[in-house]
C-alpha cells in the first residue's frame, strides 16, 4: 500500500515562502515607506484642501490660479530651469564630445574637477559668485575702477548662470558614457555617403544618444527647479516656487501651512509631469544599436589639440572657480564682517569658537544616515533584484518619489505629518536623519542593484543548499561581494548629505543646525569670512570623499 503524502494547506505553504527573512525585510521597508513617504505626502495633499480656519475648501488652488504673485513664481521656476537646462546642454555636450573623441590632455584632471563642481552644493556656487560679482564683489569693484560698469550677479541672469555652471556636469557625464559605447559603424556609413561632419553629428550621433542626453537634461531641470538656496541668495525679489513655499510655511507673521502645502503639491505635479514627458518622448522611438564597434580616440595635430585642450580647461576652470574662491576668502584677514589686506586663520578660529555645534551636527547626522543607507540600500536592492514581484515593483515606484519631491516640499510634508501626536518629531535631530535617508538612499540603491546584476546567484544558492540561512548567507557572502560597488554609491550619498540645504532649512531647530544652514545664515548677515571657512570645510570633505571613492572603485573613472 502506497504511503499517502500529507501536504500543508495552501495558505501555510505560501506563508512559509513569503515570510522568510526577505519577506520580513520587504514588510519593514513598506512600513518605513508608508510612514515617512506616503503618509507625509498624503498629509501634505490633505492640508492643501483646507483653509486657515480648518474648513474644507478649494480656495488655495483658486488663489494660486488667479493671483499673479503665485503664477509668476511658477513661471520664474520654469524659466530659470529651462534656460539652465538649455545652456547646460550647450556646454556639456561639446565637453563630452571633445574629451571622449579626441586626444586632448589632462582628461583625468578635468573629469575629477567636473565631478567636484557637480557635487558641491549650488548655494556655495551662488555665495562664491556674490563674493566675485556681487554689488561689492572684488571683480565688480576692479572693473568699476577701470571704468567698466557691469550688472551684478543678482537677479534671474545670475540664477541661470550659477545653475548652468553647477549642473552642466550632469550632461557631460551622461553623454560621455553614451559616446563611449555608441556603434561607430552607423557614423561611418553616413560618412561614406558623403555626409559632412556637422550633419553627421546632428542627424546620426545626437539622435542615437538622445535617451541618455534627455536623462541628463531631466536631471538638470529637476535639480534647478527644486533648488532653494541659489534663488534665495541671489534672486533679490526674483522668487521661484520653492522659495514661495518656504516663505508661506515659515513666516514672521505666522505661517500659512495650507497655502504652503498647495504650492508644494503644485511643485510635485510639475516635476512629475516633466518626468513622464521625458519618458514618453524617449519611448516613441527605437534607439537600439549593436554596440559592437565602439569609437576610437582620434589623434589630433598639435595646434587643434592645444586649442581644444585650452577650451575644455577654460570651461572647467570657470566651473571650479567657486570652490577656489571660498577657500581663498576663508584665509583673508578680517575684523568683524570687514576684510583687510593679508591672510590669517581668524575665520576658522571664529567658527570653532562660535558654531562648533553645527560642524559636529553635520558629521554626526550624516554618519548615522549613511550607515543606515548602506545597510538598508543593500537589503532593498537585493529584494528588488532577486525577489522580483508586483510588491517589489510597487516598492521601487515609491522609492522614486523623492526624485520628484524638492527638499523644501519633503521638509514641509514631514513637519505637517509629525508635528502632533501620536508621533512628534519636529525639532529633533531624528527628523533630519529621516529626511536625509529618504532623499539620498536612491544613490546607494542604484549602486547596489548595479553590482547585484553582475553577481552570479550560484554562490548564494550553494551556501543555502549547505544549510546556511538566507540572512546569514547574505551578510557573509553576498554583502561582501557587493561591498566595493556599494561603497562608491554610499560615498556619493554621504557627499550630498553633508551638503544638503533644501530640506534642512525647513526642518532644523536652533540646536540641530548644520554647516549648510549656518553658511546660509552667515551669508545673509554678511559674515562672508566665516561662511567661506565653513564652505571650505564642506569642499575639503567633498574632495577627500571623491578621492576615497576613486580608490575604492579600483581607480576607475568616477561617475555620479
Amino acid at each position: 500500500m502506497q504511503a499517502k503524502t500529507i501536504q500543508a494547506p495552501v495558505w501555510k505553504r505560501l506563508s512559509l515562502q513569503v515570510w522568510d527573512f526577505w519577506g520580513w525585510v520587504t514588510l519593514l521597508v513598506y512600513v518605513f515607506l508608508a510612514l515617512f513617504i506616503v503618509y507625509p505626502l498624503f498629509s501634505l495633499m490633505a492640508t492643501s484642501f483646507y483653509d486657515e480656519n480648518g474648513a474644507f475648501s478649494l480656495q488655495n488652488y483658486v488663489d494660486f490660479a488667479t493671483l499673479k504673485y503665485f503664477r509668476n513664481a511658477l513661471w520664474h521656476s520654469f524659466a530659470v530651469s529651462g534656460l539652465a537646462t538649455f545652456f547646460a546642454i550647450l556646454i556639456g555636450v561639446p565637453m563630452a564630445y571633445v574629451t571622449t573623441r579626441y586626444n586632448v590632455r589632462f582628461k583625468g584632471l578635468m573629469h575629477i574637477l567636473i565631478i567636484m563642481s557637480l557635487v558641491s552644493p549650488p548655494f556655495i556656487g551662488a555665495y562664491s559668485w556674490i563674493l566675485m560679482l556681487g554689488n561689492n564683489g572684488f571683480i565688480t569693484n576692479f572693473l568699476h575702477d577701470i571704468g567698466l560698469h557691469i550688472k551684478s550677479i543678482y537677479g534671474m541672469h545670475g540664477i541661470v548662470f550659477v545653475f548652468t555652471l553647477q549642473l552642466y556636469p550632469h550632461i557631460y557625464l551622461y553623454v560621455s558614457g553614451a559616446l563611449k559605447t555608441i556603434d561607430t559603424s552607423l557614423e561611418e556609413a553616413a560618412e561614406s555617403l558623403g555626409m559632412s561632419a556637422w550633419k553627421r553629428l546632428r542627424t546620426v550621433t545626437l539622435p542615437l544618444i538622445f535617451p541618455t542626453l534627455s536623462a541628463g537634461a531631466l536631471m538638470v531641470f529637476m535639480a534647478s527647479f527644486a533648488d532653494f538656496g541659489t534663488p534665495m541668495l541671489i534672486g533679490q525679489g526674483y522668487k521661484t516656487l520653492p522659495i514661495l513655499a518656504y516663505e508661506q510655511f515659515i513666516s514672521e507673521l505666522g505661517g500659512n501651512a495650507a497655502m504652503a502645502s498647495t504650492l508644494s503639491v503644485v511643485l510635485i505635479l510639475c516635476t512629475t509631469l516633466i518626468l513622464f514627458a521625458q519618458r514618453y518622448i524617449v519611448s516613441r522611438k527605437n534607439y537600439a544599436m549593436s554596440g559592437m564597434r565602439t569609437p576610437k580616440v582620434k589623434q589630433l595635430r598639435p595646434l587643434p589639440k592645444f586649442l581644444l585642450t585650452l577650451g575644455a580647461l577654460a570651461v572647467v576652470t570657470v566651473s571650479i572657480i567657486p570652490q577656489a574662491t571660498v577657500i581663498v576668502t576663508s584665509f583673508i584677514k578680517k575684523k568683524g564682517p570687514v576684510f583687510h589686506k593679508g591672510f590669517s586663520l581668524d575665520s576658522y578660529r571664529e567658527i570653532l569658537f562660535r558654531v562648533p555645534k553645527a560642524i559636529i551636527n553635520t558629521y554626526t547626522y550624516s554618519i548615522i544616515s549613511i550607515l543606515i543607507m548602506v545597510v538598508a540600500g543593500m537589503l532593498i536592492a537585493y529584494v528588488l533584484v532577486r525577489r522580483k514581484s508586483k510588491l517589489t515593483a510597487a516598492m521601487d515606484s515609491i522609492l522614486m518619489l523623492p526624485y520628484v519631491m524638492p527638499g523644501t516640499v519633503l521638509g514641509i510634508s514631514l513637519i505637517i505629518a509629525f508635528n502632533k501626536p501620536p508621533i512628534v518629531l519636529t525639532g529633533t535631530w531624528v527628523i533630519l536623519v529621516i529626511a536625509y535617508i529618504i532623499r539620498k538612499i536612491p544613490y546607494t540603491i542604484r549602486s547596489s542593484t548595479a553590482i547585484l546584476h553582475q553577481l552570479d546567484r550560484n554562490v548564494e544558492e550553494a551556501s543555502i543548499s549547505l544549510g546556511v540561512p538566507p540572512a546569514k548567507t547574505f551578510f557573509k557572502t553576498t554583502a561582501r561581494l557587493m561591498a566595493p560597488g556599494v561603497a562608491s554609491g554610499g560615498i556619493l550619498s554621504w557627499i550630498t548629505t553633508i551638503n544638503e540645504l533644501s530640506s534642512t532649512i525647513v526642518l532644523y531647530f536652533g540646536a540641530t543646525a548644520t554647516i549648510s544652514v549656518t553658511i546660509y545664515s552667515e551669508v545673509f548677515t554678511s559674515n562672508y569670512g566665516t561662511g567661506a571657512a565653513l564652505a571650505s570645510i564642506l569642499s575639503l570633505t567633498t574632495l577627500v570623499s571623491l578621492l576615497i571613492a576613486y580608490f575604492v572603485s579600483g581607480r576607475k573613472e568616477m561617475n555620479v
